[in-house]
């Protein structure tokens, strides 16, 4: 098994998309090319980061058209600066 190791405060983003067809209501079939790109994905590996506010496993929103995509063992990644990630994804209870 192969890993990203990123260096330099950067972090590697899963982007794995679900290689499900998508249909509209009308069933037409959508092409993966004119989807829009995920703007959310679960942190994989990261740098060694001095007072990180996230961890692997956790799901995060970035800039889109941020990063650089990288194919390994038929997963997709995004690595990028830590500093272009926007937010962390947390699950809070209802009131």
């Amino acid at each position: 098994m192969k890993e990203l190791l990123p260096i330099n405060q950067n972090v590697v983003i899963d982007i794995t998309e679900d290689q499900n067809e998508q249909k509209t209501a009308g069933g037409i079939i959508i092409p993966s090319t004119s989807t829009e790109k995920p703007k959310f994905g679960k942190v994989k590996w990261m740098s060694i980061i001095e007072n990180a506010e996230i961890k692997p496993g956790d799901t995060v929103l970035f800039k889109p058209f941020s990063g650089t995509e990288v194919e390994l063992e038929n997963k997709k990644y995004l690595l990028m600066p830590y500093a272009e990630i926007l937010a962390k994804i947390v699950e809070t209870e209802s009131i």
